[in-house]
C-alpha cells in the first residue's frame, strides 16, 4: 500500500512528545512489512538535521495559497532512518516555521493550517493519489476537511483518512476566518454537525473537523478510545466522538525495538538479553542491571546502598501529577530508597518549584533532580533502575511503562489509558499469574501512591524470587510495533472498501 502520513512531529528530528515516536515507529514498521510510506512535516528551523540524510530540494516553487494569496514554497526531501520524509518551507512574511519551537507560538493556527493546506497541495500538484492519508491531533486535522471539501472536486484520488488522536485535550479552537484562510468558507462550518466547537459556539473546532472528517479513528490505546467517550476524558467532545463511534478504534502502541533494547543498547556498561529471559538467562539481566546501576550511581554522585532505585522520566505537566511524583521521591527517602528524576517542563511555576527539590536535595546522596531532557541517561536510568513511577491523571498510552518492562525495570502507575492496558498488578489484577508485571493504584493521589509504593518496595526487599518473576512477566511481552502495524494495515485496506463519506454528501471511494 502505498501510506502518506501527514505530521507535526517524527522523531528523532522534530520531538515534542509520544507524537513524535508514534509516526517514527509505525511508519518505520509499515515500511518493514513492504508498503510504501512518506512523511509530510514542516520545515521546522529547529529540525535535528544530524538525523536527516540526503537533505535535498526537491522542488523550489511549489505554490501555495493563503485566503486569495499565493505563496511560493520550498519542498525538501531526506531520509530518516530509511523513511522518505518531505518537509514544506513556507516563503511567508510570517516565517510560520522559523521561530525555533514546533509548537507554542502565538499564531499556531495560523501555522498548522497553512502547513495543511500547502501539505495537500504538494500531493495534488504532484499526483500522489495514496491509498491512506493518515494525520494526527489538531495540528494536522484539518486535512480530512480540506480533502473532503475541495481536492475530491480537484481530481485528487485518496483511498481514505485516518485521524489518530493522541491527546484530547489539546484541540485547535479557532475562528471560522482561520480556517477561510485555507480556501474553505469557514462559516460554513459553524454548525453542530461540521466543526462547531460544542463548548464555544462562535468558534470552530479543528480536532473536531477531523473526527466529523475522518473515514476512520484511531487513539493510542483500547482504554483511552472509552475514555474519550467520557465528560472526564472528551474535553468537551465526547458526545461527538460517541456519534462518530463505528469509525473509532483503539490501537496500542508499540515501541521501536531497535532504539529501546537493552540488548543492543550502546547507552548502557552492560548490555542484556530481554526476549523470552527465562531461570538460564536471569542471572545475566540482574547482573548487568547491577553493574549500569553502579555506573549511574557514580555518575549521578548517589551513593552506594542496598535500597532499590526508583525513578521517575516524564514531562512535568499537570497531566503527569507533578506533585505525586514529588511526593514518590519524599516517600521513596523515608523508606530507604534512592530516587532519580528526569524531566523538564514548559511551564514556568513547575520549573521553579522543581528547581527548588533540585536545590534542597543538592549534597543529598540518595536523591537527585534532573531537569533535562537527556536520552543518553534516560536510557541508562532505564537499564539501572528497579521501579518506574507513573501518577499521570489521564496517560493515552504511555510509552515509558512499555520501555520500564522491556527494560526489567517494574511499573508502578495509576490506572488510567494505555496504563491500564500494559501494567497488571502483582497482587490484584485478573490477568494470569505469567502477565502480572507491576504495581497500580486506581485514584491519582497520595494515597494512591503510597499504597502501591510501599507494597512495591516490601516486595523488592523481602521477596526476591517474586520480583524477579515480575521483571520476567514485563520482559517477555512483545509491545513492538507488529501488532499495532498489522491493524493499522487492516484499517487502511478497509478504506477502500466503503463509500467515501462527507457529511451531508456521500462520494463514490
Amino acid at each position: 500500500m502505498y501510506i502518506v502520513h501527514i505530521a507535526s512531529e517524527l522523531s528523532p528530528i522534530a520531538k515534542v512528545g509520544g507524537l513524535g515516536d508514534v509516526v517514527y515507529g509505525l511508519c518505520k514498521e509499515l515500511l518493514r512489512l513492504g508498503n510504501q510510506v512518506e512523511i509530510i512535516l514542516p520545515k521546522y528551523d529547529c529540525l535535528q538535521i544530524q538525523g536527516l540524510k540526503d537533505l535535498k530540494v526537491e522542488q523550489n516553487e511549489m505554490w501555495s495559497y493563503e485566503g486569495p494569496y499565493q505563496f511560493k514554497n520550498t519542498i525538501w526531501s531526506a531520509t530518516v532512518d530509511g523513511l522518505k520524509v518531505f518537509f514544506i518551507e513556507p516563503h511567508h512574511p510570517q516565517r510560520f516555521f522559523n521561530r525555533g519551537v514546533i509548537y507554542g507560538a502565538g499564531d499556531d493556527i495560523d501555522r498548522f493550517t497553512y502547513f495543511c493546506r500547502a501539505a495537500m497541495e504538494y500531493l495534488f500538484k504532484a499526483g500522489k493519489h495514496a491509498d491512506a492519508i493518515h494525520v494526527h491531533d489538531w495540528p494536522t486535522a484539518l486535512v480530512p476537511a480540506l480533502y473532503k471539501g475541495m481536492y475530491i472536486d480537484l481530481g485528487l484520488h485518496i483511498g481514505g483518512m485516518v485521524l489518530t488522536i493522541h491527546n484530547m485535550e489539546h484541540q485547535g479552537r479557532c475562528q471560522p476566518f482561520n480556517v477561510g484562510r485555507t480556501g474553505l468558507n469557514g462559516e460554513s462550518y459553524l454548525s453542530s454537525d461540521k466543526m462547531q466547537d460544542p463548548t464555544y459556539p462562535n468558534e470552530l473546532n479543528l480536532l473536531k473537523g477531523g473526527i466529523v472528517y475522518a473515514d476512520k479513528i484511531t487513539t493510542v490505546s483500547p482504554t483511552y478510545e472509552k475514555e474519550i467517550q467520557t465528560p472526564q476524558g472528551g474535553f468537551g467532545l465526547e458526545s461527538v466522538l460517541i456519534k462518530h463511534r463505528k469509525k473509532l478504534k483503539g490501537i496500542l502502541n508499540g515501541i521501536d525495538e531497535d532504539y529501546w533494547n537493552p540488548e543492543k543498547d550502546l547507552h548502557l556498561v552492560q548490555r542484556y538479553p530481554t526476549h523470552a529471559v527465562d531461570q538460564s538467562t536471569l542471572p545475566k539481566v540482574l547482573e548487568a542491571k547491577r553493574k549500569n546501576k553502579q555506573h549511574l550511581r557514580t555518575h549521578l554522585k548517589l551513593k552506594e546502598s542496598s535500597g532499590p532505585i526508583i525513578a521517575a522520566i516524564s514531562r512535568l505537566v499537570p497531566q503527569k501529577s507533578p506533585e505525586l511524583i514529588k511526593y514518590a521521591l519524599q516517600l521513596t527517602l523515608k523508606k530507604g530508597g534512592q530516587f532519580v528524576l528526569l524531566g523538564s517542563t514548559p511551564i514556568l511555576s513547575i520549573h521553579q518549584e522543581f528547581e527548588a527539590l533540585q536545590a534542597a536535595l543538592k549534597n543529598n546522596e540518595n536523591a537527585i533532580v534532573l531537569l533535562d531532557k537527556d536520552e543518553a541517561l534516560a536510557h541508562q536510568i532505564f537499564a539501572s533502575a528497579d521501579m518506574l513511577v507513573i501518577p499521570s491523571l489521564f496517560e493515552p498510552c504511555g510509552l515509558t511503562q512499555l520501555i520500564a518492562l522491556k527494560y526489567g525495570t517494574v511499573p508502578i502507575a495509576r490506572l488510567t489509558g494505555g496504563l491500564n492496558d500494559t501494567v497488571f498488578d502483582m497482587d490484584t489484577s485478573l490477568k494470569p499469574i505469567l502477565e502480572r508485571n507491576g504495581f497500580t493504584f486506581i485514584t491519582p493521589d497520595r494515597k494512591g501512591v503510597e499504597g502501591a509504593l510501599n507494597r512495591a518496595i516490601s516486595c523488592y526487599k523481602k521477596n526476591p524470587e517474586k520480583w524477579q518473576s515480575l521483571m520476567r512477566n514485563g520482559m517477555r511481552q512483545d509491545y513492538s510495533w507488529k501488532c499495532a502495524a498489522t491493524q493499522y494495515l487492516a484499517l487502511y485496506q478497509s478504506l477502500r472498501k466503503g463509500a467515501i463519506v462527507v457529511p451531508n454528501k456521500i462520494l463514490a471511494g
